[in-house]
């Protein structure tokens, strides 16, 4: 059985402090971090018993999980069991990545997300260069803030020509749609129209739920992180036997980790078997 699990658990602080960001505003009592591990740790587990299947994993936290070494020792660990084809993780690249040296770099990949005015980009770049010589695959993104403009724009001069540099619409911020600008992003990321727009989804169909799943820290198992109903959960037996095909209950989807997964959106084929990571198996065509 091929399954695809996007894993959150209840960890939520962050090292960083974005007033644009809507997670990681709380620092975590230690009674907390011992929760959010023991649940990780459960996952790991599970996944790892999981041998006649073959699983995809993608690690989406509220906040920055790779600051905690129990996220980190679980992307070596799953990266090196040989039924897991993927496990990619979220993050601020604020940790020095060499760490990854003991991860396989066929298998683990990042999903990194530069934050001007949190971190210099010169920093940034050079732990792109840590993950270049250590093999392991990765996309970077931004939030497409008008100010960020100047920097993002350097960004893109900055990195290898083969690394997607990917834009998240801040749809909140008055003017984010305005034409000069989504013409500016679109020129950096010619996926930046799809995210800007939130996408007509109920009654579609949609891998969530029948290949694609998300999971919490207590093993509960939805079809997305946008639909709340519990489908079952890993560690009682109750997963699973609920997968089903049944279209999108939502009236429209609006993130990239839910909306990839529209089958009428074709993003599978653009990203093949970097769906998880945001890496684009062939370039995206510019619609500048």
């Amino acid at each position: 059985m091929n399954l695809t699990l996007l894993y959150r658990g209840t960890l939520s602080s962050c090292n960083y402090d974005c007033p644009y960001c809507p997670f990681a505003k709380h620092w975590e009592s230690p009674a907390e971090l011992k929760s959010d591990r023991a649940g990780l740790d459960r996952f790991v587990e599970w996944v790892a018993d999981r041998t006649d299947d073959e699983l995809s994993l993608l690690f989406t936290p509220w906040g920055e999980a790779l600051v905690r070494k129990w996220y980190r020792d679980a992307v070596v660990t799953l990266s090196n069991l040989p039924h897991v084809r993927r496990v990619a993780v979220q993050t601020n690249l604020s940790v020095n990545p060499t760490w990854l040296a003991a991860a396989d770099p066929a298998t683990a990949a990042l999903w990194c997300t530069y934050h001007p005015g949190q971190t210099e980009r010169d920093s940034f770049l050079k732990r792109l260069a840590v993950l270049d010589r250590l093999g392991v695959r990765y996309s970077v993104g931004v939030v497409g803030r008008r100010e960020h403009l100047p920097e993002i724009e350097a960004l893109r001069a900055d990195l290898r020509p083969g690394v997607y540099l990917w834009v998240n619409a801040e749809k909140d911020e008055p003017g984010h749609d305005a034409a000069e600008l989504v013409e500016a992003l679109t020129r950096i990321d010619p996926q930046f129209p799809t995210n800007l727009t939130d996408h007509p989804s109920r009654g579609r169909a949609c891998r969530t739920g029948s290949e694609v799943f998300t999971v919490d820290a207590s093993g509960d198992v939805r079809r997305c992180h946008f639909v709340d109903r519990i489908i079952g959960n890993l560690h009682d037996g109750t997963f699973p036997a609920a997968r089903s095909a049944a279209p999108c209950p939502n009236a429209v989807c609006g993130c990239h980790i839910g909306y990839v997964h529209l089958e009428h959106l074709q993003l599978n084929a653009l990203y093949g078997d970097g769906l998880l990571e945001r890496i684009p198996q062939r370039r995206p065509a510019s619609r500048s």
